[in-house]
């Protein structure tokens, strides 16, 4: 075996060693040791100055042009998971793909899956061939993040990923020269864009839902992940320090540090606290509401809500109204700023023209916003709950079925209108029949028309609380049903929406209302008047001055409860005696600490070891452990030149010669190479499993194309071993005849027994 050794990508990693395999034992995907890119350079989401050689043009044009060629019919993702579709389409693509070493790939795919779901939206087909392309894309993305996150492990895993998903990319990076001139006419507002806001925006909720995706996305969420984002448009920019892709360690930060304010975790707190405070000042407000002054608590509220508001605007320009919609609560936040802004014009103008008439409206206006503020609560509080996950998507399908159904209808009230010459309340009527409440219409419909009054009603009575009733019923329905099917999923998607939502970069955010209108009123002028440096020294002393209370409670927090080591101790484990890693027991809350809690035993059992009995007894079982192991990896049938059979895979030699029935022909055992200590997993390669061909052969058993390949290629296997026999005779008998001839005549090279002689 020919050993050499690798450079590594940077100078900080260990050195590996490659081994060459014989090509029958050689895995399908090779392991990648390193990652090709730097890690220990700054790397930010906000430009691409870092990654401006990627091909992110190139990339995007090359993955449309090879989905459009392996898919040209309509197949659903089961269809997709398929072993023969995952053998034959989908893993070629990904090793195609992954082997590029391009940390851009996976938003190249994003990126044209949403495009084939935009070219989808404009064809009358639901079904469409577009829709299984975005559907390829969004699977391919999906495994190449998780070979990101398998053949990178240790500390680097999570920068890996985070580079992946967080990294900033612009779909134009690279392109030709004769495209910039067109492009930056088009595109008047330019910003990049990570992978992980296009998923979010392409609704890729697979992808999102992965285990690599979700790593990244808690990390973000805890705050383990910082980084600056890219925004749309700031109120106040302060783009003086932007801080790139990396892991916080809290020990390592200063005491008062204001970018703990953004983190999603802290910030998600700290909505809740504010919406609390916005709800009890609008209760107490409309409790003693008086149209005739402003009270204390009027004045609070409204100041304090017009924060809460400005809050809201700014968050919809940092990221957009399409990643702000995705939010689960956000058309509750939307309907409250129509309300207040209405209340608060009419109070001006109220106020203004010395009027009682305007103030009352305000007040009558903004007792409407209870209806949106009570429910708002629940949502922030229940936003795991299955009802409320399935509530925004069933009010969607209610709003746009009472739409049509008013839009249908709206002839019946014309009709009837016209009859009765506008003399009888024939909308009150219609609504009462609608619901089902009253029946009132129908006695009252000669009124309108000895006969054409009562068609029209028990016409409508039929259509529309019987037949559109029925269809919204079942329209409910079939949308509670498909969500409930896929709840995790919706789950975290919701999560990595709030989650990527709650990182800000705009510095009006560091700011609690109703200190951000005083934020908006200084810093906006400020912003002219002085140089970045200097702007961005006096926004910090101020966020730092007026947080001063909520700084240090975070800082404690995060040093004692929820970073109780620092990074550079992994927080899973601690090294033990002898250098082995053993498991941190977890802080427990006082009725586990005091054993008033049923799950003790759980983990209590595996705190003290077993005796030596007990092992002692565990140990009888390892022969059929091992068997049971060597079973799953043991090749059937395959043999050596010798005719010997191979060790299992991926064992070495000690433990091949360990086992028993491992080898023949003498005992013995070939050496079998070590892949420095990397366990090979399922996916490295598909040949060593002995039962994957009985499964393939059951699963596509329909087929009897299938199965008459299958017989073709055993009658194959066949004949190969016979060819194979006849050659060892026939060259063993030319090794015989050629040791039997003098050696003066082979020197002298007169006479030479050929193969072609011998077979003559």
């Amino acid at each position: 075996m020919e050993q050499q050794q690798q450079r590594p990508a940077t100078g900080a990693r260990a050195t590996t060693l490659r081994i060459e395999e014989p090509p029958e034992r050689r895995p399908l995907l090779q392991h990648r040791a390193t990652f090709p890119h730097e890690l220990d350079r700054n790397v930010f989401c906000c430009h691409t100055d870092t990654h401006t050689q990627l091909p992110v043009y190139t990339n995007i044009h090359r993955i449309r042009r090879d989905i459009i060629s392996v898919i040209e019919d309509y197949l659903s993702l089961d269809q997709l998971r398929d072993v023969r579709i995952n053998v034959s389409v989908v893993r070629p693509l990904v090793d195609k793909l992954y082997e590029q070493d391009d940390i851009s790939i996976v938003y190249c795919l994003l990126i044209n899956r949403a495009h084939f779901l935009d070219e989808q939206s404009h064809l009358s087909n639901r079904q469409n061939v577009n829709f299984t392309r975005a559907m390829l894309c969004e699977l391919i993305a999906t495994r190449i993040l998780r070979r990101f996150n398998e053949d990178n492990e240790g500390p680097d895993n999570l920068l890996v990923l985070a580079h992946v998903l967080i990294a900033g990319f612009e779909p134009f990076q690279n392109c030709p020269d004769e495209i910039r001139p067109n492009v930056h006419q088009s595109a008047t507002w330019h910003r990049t864009i990570p992978a992980l806001e296009v998923a979010i925006l392409s609704e890729s909720r697979l992808f999102l839902s992965s285990t690599s995706c979700q790593k990244i996305v808690d990390a973000i969420y805890e705050g383990r992940v910082i980084y600056t984002p890219s925004s749309w448009l700031d109120l106040i920019p302060d783009r003086y320090k932007q801080r790139p892709i990396s892991l916080y360690n809290p020990r390592e930060a200063p005491l008062l540090n204001q970018y703990r304010l953004i983190v999603p975790r802290t910030r998600n707190m700290l909505e809740i606290i504010q919406f609390v405070i916005l709800l009890g000042l609008y209760v107490a407000f409309m409790t003693e509401r008086d149209a005739s002054q402003f009270s204390i608590l009027e004045v609070c509220f409204t100041v304090y809500a017009g924060g809460w508001v400005l809050d809201q605007f700014a968050t919809i320009l940092e990221h957009g109204w399409r990643v702000y919609t995705q939010n689960l609560w956000s058309f509750l936040d939307v309907a409250f700023a129509a309300i207040y802004w209405i209340y608060l014009a009419l109070r001006v103008y109220g106020w203004k023209t010395g009027g009682i008439g305007p103030a009352q409206q305000a007040l009558d206006v903004m007792a409407m916003a209870a209806p949106v503020l009570i429910p708002r609560l629940a949502f922030n509080l229940l936003s795991d709950n299955m009802v409320f996950l399935a509530l925004r998507a069933m009010m969607s399908d209610f709003t746009a079925l009472t739409a049509l159904a008013a839009w249908c209808f709206f002839g019946f009230l014309l009709s009837l209108v016209w009859l009765g010459n506008g003399i009888f309340p024939a909308v009150k009527w219609m609504i009462y029949i609608w619901f089902g409440l009253d029946g009132s219409g129908i006695q009252h419909s000669t009124d309108f028309h000895e006969i054409l009054g009562p068609s029209l009603m028990i016409a409508f009575a039929f259509l529309g609380n019987t037949l559109f009733l029925t269809i919204l019923v079942s329209m409910l329905s079939t949308t509670f049903s498909s969500i409930a099917s896929n709840a995790s999923a919706e789950i975290q998607f919701r999560r990595a929406v709030l989650t990527l939502e709650g990182v800000k970069a705009d510095a009006i955010f560091a700011y609690q209302p109703p200190f951000n209108i005083l934020a908006i009123l200084i810093f906006l002028p400020l912003k002219f008047c002085v140089s970045p440096r200097w702007f961005h020294k006096i926004h910090v002393f101020s966020v730092r001055l007026i947080n001063l209370p909520l700084l240090l409670i975070i800082a404690v927090a995060e040093r004692r409860m929820l970073w109780p080591q620092s990074l550079e101790t992994p927080r899973s484990s601690i090294v033990g005696h002898g250098g082995s890693s053993k498991p941190r027991k977890p802080r427990l809350w006082f009725w586990e600490k005091w054993g008033l809690s049923s799950s003790n035993d759980f983990s209590t059992v595996f705190d003290t070891p077993p005796p030596d009995s007990v092992l002692s007894e565990i140990a009888t079982d390892d022969d059929l452990t091992r068997n049971l192991i060597r079973r799953q990896f043991t090749r059937h049938g395959t043999l050596d030149a010798a005719g010997n059979q191979l060790p299992a895979f991926g064992l070495t030699a000690e433990a091949a010669a360990a086992t028993p029935g491992m080898a023949t022909g003498g005992g013995l055992t070939p050496k079998t190479p070590n892949h420095q200590g990397k366990t090979l997993n399922r996916r490295d390669s598909i040949a060593p499993f002995p039962g994957l061909r009985a499964e393939l052969q059951g699963v596509l058993s329909e087929s009897d194309e299938v199965s008459a390949i299958t017989t073709r290629l055993e009658a194959l296997e066949e004949s190969t071993q016979r060819i194979e026999s006849m050659l060892e005779r026939l060259m063993a008998r030319v090794d015989e005849e050629t040791e039997s001839v003098p050696e003066d005549i082979v020197g002298s090279g007169s006479s030479r027994t050929t193969l072609r002689d011998d077979i003559g």
